[in-house]
């Protein structure tokens, strides 16, 4: 079996006519959309801003459509226009920061220094932090009781049904357990 060789230079030349791979830019949106939107999507911070820019692109792209001889390098007109078009977004954003005196703080919340003590969220997370690694020291009784009545907000009476023992019990244990709380030394370093 013998393969066939172009042994002249003419019959290897392909006129420009015939270096069109898309017939119309439409095809070649059609057959390019999805890669063309990936690199898109790379130079981005979300979705839509990559589609207006693949679409600010292609509408560069179509407008030149005629002047581009090779249309196996539209991939990379297509992309030199999408980091041109990033690049011209990216000079004209307008920042809108300024330097000031002060800083703007938020004005604590009326509630939010009231149980806690402490307006300061990484304070309020420490303190429930300490809370809960005193709460784990307590026996499982006590330790089960306390979250019932507090954390899960049960009454004494539910919290005694819950468990299978009597409202007295309940009360007794619930208040030797705030008092070993109220002696952790762990907790009183983050009051």
């Amino acid at each position: 079996m013998t393969t066939p060789v172009c042994t002249s230079a003419s019959t290897a030349a392909v006129p420009a006519t015939q270096t069109l791979a898309y017939p119309s830019f439409a095809a070649y949106v059609r057959a390019r959309q999805p890669v063309l939107l990936r690199t898109a999507r790379s130079l981005t911070a979300n979705q839509s801003d990559a589609e207006d820019l693949l679409q600010t692109a292609l509408t560069k792209t179509y407008t030149a459509w005629e002047r581009i001889e090779d249309h196996r390098a539209l991939d990379g007109y297509v992309r030199r226009a999408l980091l041109n078009t990033r690049t011209s977004q990216w000079r004209k954003r307008k920042v809108d920061e300024f330097a000031c005196e002060e800083l703007p703080e938020p004005e604590p919340a009326a509630g939010a220094a009231g149980a806690a003590g402490a307006a300061d969220p990484a304070e309020q997370q420490a303190l429930r932090d300490a809370m809960w690694r005193a709460i784990m020291k307590l026996p499982a009784r006590q330790r089960a009781m306390v979250v019932l009545r507090y954390y899960e907000d049960l009454s004494e009476t539910q919290t005694a049904e819950v468990l299978g023992v009597s409202v007295g019990t309940v009360k007794s244990a619930v208040s030797r357990a705030l008092g070993k709380l109220r002696d952790d030394p762990e907790l009183g370093r983050v009051r």
